[in-house]
């Protein structure tokens, strides 16, 4: 590639603009592979040494070069033609090993993809990378036994979020274009919000959930991670829809349109009526920062043409983690599922067998010793499916006694912890018990420091009524293209060369 003639740039690449290069003949999918597979090289291991990057694809190259002959025959072979993806460890590939993150699952080869690998696949999409988690996806610091503990880029003494953190930290950091993440209570937008990028966790039923390991198949969903929402909608085309493997996307039947690009609108926010829940923000000195950015976001959502009203019903969402979310309940039974559907690939068939094989990070031993004397069906279980069923109906009451077409709040009320703590204060679990659509954007940075030289990344989260992801889409769009919050960690720069 003569570096005169390109006009294609590696840094913030997008779908489009990988795609135009392609068509104007300055880039091949093998050039732009091994772009990201130097960066990859140059800062996971070394330079800042984030540690996002369990396994680098080693077909990424034979794959690029098959397209690349498909290209010269016939042109795009889908709408993700050659686009690099960084797939979290918890979903099936048949070409490599899936190990949620730990040791007990080392070298573990699933029978074949994940519904949305092959899906992603069949678009022309390069899974270039399989990257890091918190272990079984359990928790928000991104630990695991595989590899260790992931590190923001934006300031190396925090956690990038999570359970999704490696993919947070690697789509931050220009690693890929295509990042997907899981999400059971935070595990999407909690990343999203660490490392200035964009998450979408659609309404359960959207997005199959076959061949992800399961943590918690009443809440599980998965989504993209990405830079812009235009590149998230256009990955939540291909991987939307029916997959009789999940019965649960039988629900998404005639609620899925032609395409979610449709919904790009620039004047989004003119005539939106939006909530902010009041609740959800903290009344610390520790809180402030995140306050003050994003109430800063409201005002340019009012400037752009949003109606802003305070909700005052109070929604403790710490309670609804502890009392209404049923994910460490379902795990036990959900993992056994698909542990079992292993059978003699793997040396572990079982949560028990997991903990039995001390393959696992220190970190998670509480919750899955826990989550081993919880069963599905109990009192207490049943108990929380009715306080689910609750949360559900008072976040439809809200939204019709306000009419609004969203609500929208801090998704963390605090910056991201740092390394060694436990991730606290995160507002996500309104959409994963409810089981609504929401979305984080990038809503600015925290105070400079020596640490965080640009700050540390502010996500707000909107939340939208169930299957109402185009509206969810158009309102993120319209405050993303108004205020271009988004900013590159300086941890990563521009290569040379």
């Amino acid at each position: 590639m003569s570096k005169e003639k390109t006009s294609f740039k590696l840094e913030e690449a997008t779908i489009s603009s990988v795609h135009g290069a392609m068509e104007r003949g300055e880039l091949t999918c093998r050039q732009l592979v091994e772009m990201y597979i130097k960066r990859i090289e140059a800062y996971d291991k070394k330079g800042p040494a984030l540690n996002s990057v369990i396994m680098i694809n080693p077909k990424a190259l034979e794959i690029a070069d098959e397209l690349d002959r498909k290209f010269k025959e016939s042109g795009f072979t889908g709408s993700l033609h050659g686009i690099p993806v960084l797939l979290k460890d918890n979903v099936d590939t048949g070409d490599m090993p899936t190990t949620a993150g730990s040791l007990s699952l080392e070298g573990v080869v699933p029978e074949d993809d994940a519904f949305i690998a092959k899906k992603l696949k069949e678009a022309g999409a390069v899974t270039i990378a399989k990257v890091n988690l918190h272990e079984f996806a359990v928790w928000g610091e991104t630990v695991s036994s595989i590899l260790g503990q992931t590190l923001n880029p934006y300031d190396l003494t925090r956690s990038p979020g999570g359970s999704s953190g490696g993919t947070g930290a690697g789509i931050s950091s220009n690693f890929g274009i295509i990042g997907i993440g899981t999400d059971t209570i935070n595990s999407i937008r909690s990343p999203s919000s660490a490392c200035s990028l964009v998450g979408i966790r659609p309404t359960v039923g959207l997005v199959s959930r076959d061949g992800i390991v399961p943590y918690s198949m009443t809440q599980d969903t998965a989504g993209p991670i990405m830079r812009t929402v235009e590149d998230a909608a256009r990955v939540l085309d291909v991987i939307a829809g029916y997959d009789p493997a999940d019965p649960q996307t039988a629900w998404s039947l005639g609620r899925v349109p032609e395409t979610y690009t449709a919904f790009l609108n620039k004047e989004g926010l003119k005539g939106k009526k939006i909530g902010v829940l009041k609740s959800a923000f903290g009344t610390m000195d520790i809180h402030q920062e995140v306050n003050k950015v994003v109430n800063n976001g409201l005002e340019e959502m009012k400037k752009n043409g949003a109606t802003i009203v305070t909700i005052e019903e109070n929604i403790d969402t710490d309670k609804l983690v502890k009392e209404v979310s049923v994910h460490l309940y379902d795990l036990k039974a959900h993992l056994n599922i698909y542990l079992q559907d292993l059978g003699s690939r793997a040396n572990v068939n079982s949560l028990s067998d997991v903990i039995a094989s001390g393959k696992y990070h220190e970190g998670i031993e509480e919750n899955i010793k826990f989550a081993e004397t919880l069963d599905i069906g109990s009192p207490v279980y049943n108990e929380r499916l009715i306080k689910r069923a609750e949360l559900r109906d008072l976040v439809m009451r809200i939204m019709a006694v306000y009419n609004l077409d969203a609500i929208v709040f801090p998704h963390q009320k605090r910056p991201v912890v740092k390394v060694g703590e436990a991730q606290a204060e995160r507002n996500g679990v309104i959409g994963s018990v409810t089981g609504f659509p929401s979305c984080v954007v990038p809503a600015g940075f925290t105070k400079p420091t020596d640490l965080a030289p640009i700050g540390v990344p502010v996500g707000l989260e909107i939340l939208c009524r169930e299957w109402d992801e185009g509206r969810l889409i158009e309102i993120a769009y319209a405050f993303e293209q108004a205020t271009h919050f988004r900013k590159t960690p300086v941890s990563t720069p521009c290569l040379e060369g």
